[in-house]
């Protein structure tokens, strides 16, 4: 096992001032010259309940959470434009528009596995350009089979039988 020991950057209580070295808002010198910058640590809350550090955005942009998903279906291809922190719930909700299919009767797969539809884009790893294929569920897939077939055959209806 390794011990691993905490080294001291600065010395002097942040607590109550730097002694006139703060430089600009959250940023603060020290050291014995005052050369050295510590900035303030910002921090976020994910959607999944993860504290992390906030990410610098050097420019932000109107569309900057907005990513396009590439669907592709057996037949046709789909780009989607939503944002990256929406769920896959939502974008079946989008793809019922455009390929006339209801929500549960879609079954949308990201790297190989199914996805629920509770679970968020980004935290699964879904980037721009990213492709997801959508596939009709099997078991809806065979109702509807069964009914058309039910609606051409009338069931119960006697045959006659034929003697020679």
């Amino acid at each position: 096992m390794m011990k691993l020991k905490s080294k001291r950057f600065c010395r002097g209580s942040f607590k109550f001032g730097n002694g006139g070295n703060s430089v600009k808002g959250g940023e603060k010198r020290c050291g014995n010259n005052g050369n050295t910058i510590i900035s303030e640590i910002k921090w976020e809350l994910r959607p999944g309940g993860m504290l992390v550090q906030k990410r610098e955005t050097s420019g932000s942009s109107v569309g900057e959470g907005m990513i396009t998903v590439r669907v592709s279906t057996v037949s046709e291809c789909h780009d989607v434009s939503i944002e990256s922190t929406s769920t896959f719930g939502e974008l079946k909700m989008i793809l019922s528009l455009i390929t006339s299919l209801e929500p549960r009767e879609q079954r949308l797969l990201f790297k190989g596995k199914e996805r629920e539809d509770d679970e968020y884009l980004h935290m699964v790893g879904v980037k721009d350009k990213d492709k997801v294929l959508l596939l009709e569920d099997p078991a809806i897939k065979e109702m509807k089979k069964l009914h058309r077939l039910a609606g051409t055959q009338q069931i119960g209806t006697p045959y006659c039988t034929i003697s020679v």
